[in-house]
């Protein structure tokens, strides 16, 4: 499948809520004073409405996004409005959003109870938090899909669209294959991925794009010297999976990865 002017539409006006919300957030964590205890309350207090107003704002784009392509079938959208509730705030981890934006300050303290000297240790605290209001801004698109999609009975699955200057091999693999619509699409920390609706009268099955997966292969072919159908070397079929996370649902990893909580994800590098 290719991007369609909607669809470059729809992206870049989620970009665009990506790149204002990540802007004022992080100038709220550079303007602290100390970032001592004090300065978790202040910070939650400036950052906090941001955003849940960006995950509003997401939620909002692409429920207006799938009614537009639910109309393009010649159907009309469902009638109940989007509970915002139920896609932003709490609801996506099931965790207080006050909890959750206090952990870089966590990672930052840690840091510093390791001798890391302070402008490394904010760094480190402030990649941790991109990470968290990345995977937010992503779990408020994917959770509105699951919602809204629920109410669309002509869509039968969803599928993933890259978008962006690069992509991971996890979101590459992932962009061939299809995913049941009442399953929250698989994401990973800082994935922007385009989650589409599709209509169909049967199951394609898992893989259904393997022309782009066998370029895969042959990159990694080129890239490692190796490349193997079969599993027994690389085979990203059977290596990239989704486990499920006990707070922000599937996510994209290679098979024998484990974490056992929101912690055990590790900070981009």
């Amino acid at each position: 499948m290719t991007l369609t002017r909607r669809d470059q539409r729809y992206g870049a006006q989620v970009a665009g809520v990506w790149t204002s919300v990540l802007g004022r957030v992080r100038r709220s964590w550079d303007g602290l004073d100390s970032w001592r205890d004090a300065d978790v309350a202040r910070f939650q207090r400036q950052a906090l409405p941001v955003i849940l107003g960006g995950q509003r704002t997401i939620a909002a784009l692409t429920a207006s996004y799938l009614e537009s392509l639910y109309q393009e079938l010649g159907e009309q959208p469902p009638r109940r409005p989007l509970d915002m509730d139920r896609v932003t705030g709490r609801s996506l981890r099931d965790v207080d959003p006050a909890d959750v934006y206090r952990r870089p300050f966590v990672t930052a303290w840690s840091s510093l109870a390791d001798d890391e000297p302070l402008d490394v240790a904010l760094d480190h605290g402030a990649r941790r938090l991109e990470t968290i209001l990345k995977t937010d801004l992503q779990l408020a698109r994917t959770h509105t899909v699951r919602e809204v999609a629920a109410d669309m009975p002509r869509f039968t699955y969803t599928v993933r669209e890259l978008q962006g200057e690069y992509d991971c091999a996890l979101c590459i693999v992932a962009s061939t294959q299809r995913y049941h619509k009442r399953n929250l699409a698989p994401i990973h920390p800082g994935c922007d991925c385009i989650v589409k609706t599709v209509t169909a009268d049967y199951d394609p099955g898992q893989i259904i794009d393997e022309a782009r997966l066998e370029q895969l292969h042959r990159v990694v072919e080129e890239a490692t010297g190796q490349s193997d159908r079969g599993a027994r070397a690389i085979d990203y079929r059977k290596i990239i999976v989704a486990n499920d996370h006990g707070e922000i649902g599937p996510v994209l990893g290679f098979a024998g990865q484990r974490f056992t909580g929101p912690d055990d994800i590790p900070l981009p590098t």
